[in-house]
């Protein structure tokens, strides 16, 4: 690694919002400025923090008052950037610097221990050029990337998709071409320096992002040095996207990956992230709805899955939600969700969560007979996915609340619910099945939105009563539209038949997505959906 010189400096003005502590870290000449919150020791391992652009350390300002509850929390201006030193010219910004800056940090604050970095846009960029390095496992322990690409990896990505071109591959192509041409306007030598230092200004930053992202102003912490910042961050891209995409160096990492893949990305297309499990030894993923700048948008979110990937790594506590986003092999449509089937036990609830678990879901399925659930369970573990058995009375609502506090302690947040449940009482099929739906789209739907990243109820119903059908219906695009500022997606589905059922269930979930499968083109079937 590489030699480092500390000084410490007074805490400056812009940063009393929390107890940031102001160091400096020297390499080859260049003076990064380092911000730390909390102590180091044996039980709080040092997490690294790396911002992106427009960016300084002020990015993690929510965020680090979490983390510092656990961790000792160091995070730096990277060189162009706030009260960090800004080098002439765009060599001085190619990965290998960035990379060997993030070293010099580290060997800094954690000189005997190895860290846990979480870094965004061009910060997870630079730490994948790190981890990128023979020997990385020894000095960082775990990477969250949060929508930053390995640039070695985009340009292999983007190369197998117009060496062998295929309608789907060319769309994915040309759709991500499109996300990154601004990209290519930040290269040219004097119109993107023109047009930001007009444009961007710290209010219309702001207004943007709540507009773009729905972005709480108050989670907005930008530099002083914000609209230098916007031009002085353009060397990163002069300095390395084109040359990573002429000469591509893909490599492998054995340092545990996690990435946090956000679905509603404008710059980044989730199809990009596709080919990582060729390059690391130990990844987890998972995608959520939520836009580019997460760490403003969602930062109790973003803690609260570092801390628990943190501790899986450590191996000081288990979680399900990590565990579940653990990659295998290449990504499934639903890898890393957690689903939960109402009605499970045979019939459309049972070819419904088989559905579900062999596109990557771990699922909850329920029934009033405890047996029928068991061996709808026992049928997905079968094929090597995972399922749980409940039994459950939907028309008990205490019952029904217990059972999602429960789903919710074991597992987490449940990612998409279907309930699917036909009761069949003399004289109440009309209120039970609508009760029903009610009463499961509230208990699951409140979480959804506690947790902040979105998610999806699909409603069905089944029972022979077009009344019954249209309480459901108009049930489902009441709610669609209250939960639409939340990304929470409702879908209402009255089958006749079961290949109607699954039909309108998966193309709701590809059209999500993005793409729809020919064979599920050709399985008639109706259904009303919504998404956020």
């Amino acid at each position: 690694m590489h030699h480092s010189e500390l000084k410490g400096e007074l805490m400056t003005a812009i940063d009393q919002k929390i107890d940031w502590q102001r160091r400096t870290v020297t390499r080859g000449g260049i003076e990064l400025a380092v911000f730390e919150l909390g102590h180091r020791a044996q039980d709080r391992p040092t997490v690294v923090l790396v911002h992106g652009w427009p960016d300084t350390h002020h990015l993690w300002t929510q965020m680090a008052a979490e983390l510092a509850r656990r961790y000792h929390v160091v995070a730096y201006d990277t060189r162009g950037y706030g009260e960090s030193d800004r080098p002439d010219g765009d060599a001085a910004y190619r990965l290998p610097e960035l990379a060997a800056d993030l070293y010099a940090v580290i060997d800094t604050f954690s000189p005997d221990l190895p860290v846990h970095v979480v870094a965004h846009d061009w910060g997870s960029v630079q730490t994948w050029e790190a981890v990128s390095v023979p020997g990385a496992e020894r000095r960082i322990a775990s990477f969250m990337s949060v929508s930053g690409p390995n640039m070695d990896h985009l340009s292999v990505w983007t190369r197998e998709r117009l060496r062998r071109p295929t309608p789907k591959s060319l769309a994915q192509a040309l759709s991500q071409g499109l996300s990154s041409a601004y990209t290519v306007v930040f290269q040219l030598p004097v119109i993107p320096k023109i047009l930001l230092s007009t444009a961007i200004r710290p209010a219309r930053w702001q207004r943007w992002l709540n507009k773009l992202e729905g972005t709480d102003p108050d989670n907005l912490d930008l530099a002083p040095t914000f609209r230098a910042d916007t031009i002085s961050g353009l060397r990163y891209y002069r300095a390395n996207i084109r040359e990573r995409m002429r000469k591509p160096n893909p490599r492998s990492t054995r340092v545990p990956v996690f990435e946090i893949v956000n679905t509603r990305d404008v710059a980044l297309r989730k199809a990009i992230y596709v080919n990582s499990h060729r390059y690391v030894d130990r990844l987890w993923r998972n995608d959520t709805p939520t836009g580019h700048w997460l760490p403003y948008t969602n930062p109790d979110y973003l803690a609260n899955m570092a801390t628990q990937f943190i501790e899986t790594i450590r191996g000081t506590a288990s979680s399900p939600i990590i565990d579940r986003a653990r990659q295998d092999g290449r990504h499934r449509l639903l890898s890393g969700k957690l689903a939960v089937v109402t009605g499970a036990g045979s019939g459309i609830g049972r070819r419904t969560a088989s559905l579900l678990a062999d596109n990557g879901a771990e699922v909850i399925v329920t029934d009033i007979d405890l047996t029928s659930a068991r061996r709808t369970a026992a049928t997905i573990m079968s094929t090597g996915n995972t399922a749980h058995a409940y039994e459950l009375d939907v028309t008990d609502s205490s019952a029904f609340a217990a059972f999602a506090d429960d789903v919710t302690r074991r597992f987490g947040v449940a990612d998409l619910v279907v309930n699917n449940a036909d009761v069949s009482v003399a004289g109440q099929v009309l209120d039970n099945n609508v009760l029903a739906v009610i009463t499961g789209s509230r208990l699951f739907g409140q979480r959804m939105v506690d947790r902040g990243v979105g998610g999806h109820i699909v409603n069905i119903s089944s029972a022979g009563y077009a009344a019954g059908k249209a309480g459901i219906l108009m049930f489902s695009e009441t709610l669609r539209t209250e939960l639409a500022e939340h990304h929470i997606g409702v879908s209402a589905v009255c089958p006749d038949q079961i290949g109607e059922q699954l039909q309108a269930m998966m193309t709701d979930l590809h059209r999500r997505s993005g793409f729809t499968p020919k064979w599920l083109e050709r399985l008639p079937g109706r259904t009303r959906s919504g998404r956020a």
